[in-house]
């Protein structure tokens, strides 16, 4: 292929990043990595049902016809993404601010499902759509995210990857369905402002767009290889200072899925770091015999990013409770358990007045640090004049402070449970086995 001075084509970034992909060595701890972090994910989608918009999204599913016909892969899709990313409890990779699993999981489990591919070849897939995915969110630069939604954006780019593995595209199809995967990509924030459902569909796209784009690639449908570097592409269109190179860099890295952090607690991740730090100065108070009463003012450094989506001193849904640094610093104050109860009707009136004692600022060493490290400061101004601090670099459940398998087991049974399963633990061994399993678990959505 020559280009039109006649010389020869540059290799696109989609072409250098589909070889990358597939060039990448896989171990058995990424195989283990994979089955924990697919856990996750579906255990997300079936607790998702369970929820108002979960609930919209099954009458829309069955008005529709969804149980009388295996449904198709990119319908599925759709269904299981949108419903994994209602909860606020799925994954997040800090360096792209990308939910990949509520992307790429359903993508692949939906694909592998309709064609009987094997545990193996699932997990495969997985991992490499992650790659792809946060490849891009690590590329798109922040201006982006203050305007769009990375998940949306760069979640194509995954399910398409994850799609041309299952489907054994040649890298060339591989480039088209990424192309045209690409194309589809947008997701826009504007649905803070009134907490509409807005994101949960993002990911349902996301993971549809992916499917379709690595479905029509195998019929030879082509699609635009030069579609993140090209005049008229992704970067130029909605990423004023991207990093082009970030898609390529630091190819023989570890995977990206194990980069991955994964939530305890069911808000927005940028609420995480203060919730970690709260949950310690909470158990200083209670073990020198102090309650909230005793709080004058609490005082939030972090980054900028949390502050743009995450700053609301007043709250009156779950949803936005979630995306509220005020209410996250009071719950972990005031609760035991930061769990969904925790930002619920009841929660939210008792935390009102001590988030309305918070003020929240960014500052360094965090503002700087993001987004390889998404960390923040606690400060509680006492009634007697003391000051009580807690700072962390990392939220737990991050990279540097990860769950344990046995604590994400625990966190996935618990999910599963509140989406209606009694005795989740077959499906969890089931899933756990995946790399040694010739099928996907059953798994009922209706």
């Amino acid at each position: 292929m020559n280009d039109l001075s006649g010389g020869p084509a540059r290799p696109s970034l989609t072409a250098g990043l589909v070889g990358l992909i597939r060039r990448k060595p896989m171990t058995s701890a990424d195989f283990e990595a994979a089955a924990l972090f697919t856990l996750d994910a579906v255990a997300n989608s079936l607790a998702g049902r369970n929820s108002e918009p979960g609930r919209v999204l099954m009458n829309w599913w069955h008005a529709r016809g969804g149980s009388n016909t295996a449904p198709e892969p990119a319908r599925l899709a759709f269904l299981m993404a949108a419903l994994c990313h209602i909860l606020e409890t799925d994954d997040l990779h800090r360096e792209s601010v990308v939910h990949p699993g509520c992307v790429v999981v359903p993508a692949a489990w939906a694909l592998a499902t309709a064609r009987g591919a094997s545990g193996r070849a699932f997990l495969q897939a997985v991992l490499q759509g992650f790659e792809a995915t946060t490849r891009v969110g690590m590329a798109v630069g922040p201006a982006h995210y203050r305007i769009w939604h990375n998940t949306a954006t760069c979640g194509p780019f995954g399910s398409a990857m994850a799609g041309a593995s299952l489907l054994g595209l040649s890298d060339e199809a591989a480039v088209h369905a990424l192309g045209n995967a690409g194309s589809q990509s947008a997701g826009l924030w504007q649905f803070l402002e009134t907490g509409a459902m807005t994101k949960h569909l993002h990911a349902g796209h996301a993971a549809e767009a992916g499917v379709n784009a690595a479905e029509l690639a195998a019929f030879g449908f082509t699609g635009p290889p030069q579609i993140l570097e090209g005049e008229k592409g992704f970067f130029r269109a909605a990423c004023p200072d991207a990093d082009p190179d970030a898609v390529l860099r630091a190819p023989g890295a570890p995977w990206q899925l194990v980069r991955t952090s994964i939530k305890p607690w069911p808000s927005c991740r940028h609420t995480h770091p203060t919730i970690d730090a709260a949950v310690e100065l909470r158990l200083q108070l209670t073990a020198e015999g102090l309650d909230t009463n005793a709080i004058e003012a609490i005082d939030i450094s972090t980054y900028g990013a949390a502050i743009d989506v995450c700053d609301r001193p007043v709250v009156q849904s779950d949803y936005e409770a979630k995306f509220s640094l005020q209410h996250a610093a009071a719950a972990a104050l005031l609760f035991p358990v930061v769990d969904f109860e925790a930002f619920g009707a009841a929660a939210r009136q008792r935390c009102a007045p001590l988030a309305a004692r918070a003020r929240i600022e960014a500052a360094n060493p965090w503002a700087s640090a993001y987004p390889q490290n998404w960390g923040g400061r606690v400060r509680l101004r006492m009634a007697d004049g003391r000051e009580l601090v807690a700072e962390r670099t990392d939220a737990k459940g991050d990279p540097e402070a990860p769950l344990s398998p046995n604590e994400m087991v625990e966190k996935a049974g618990m999910l599963l449970r509140h989406g209606g399963l009694a005795n989740p633990t077959p499906f969890i061994d089931a899933v756990l086995g995946l790399a040694e399993s010739a099928t996907l678990p059953d798994l009922s959505l209706v």
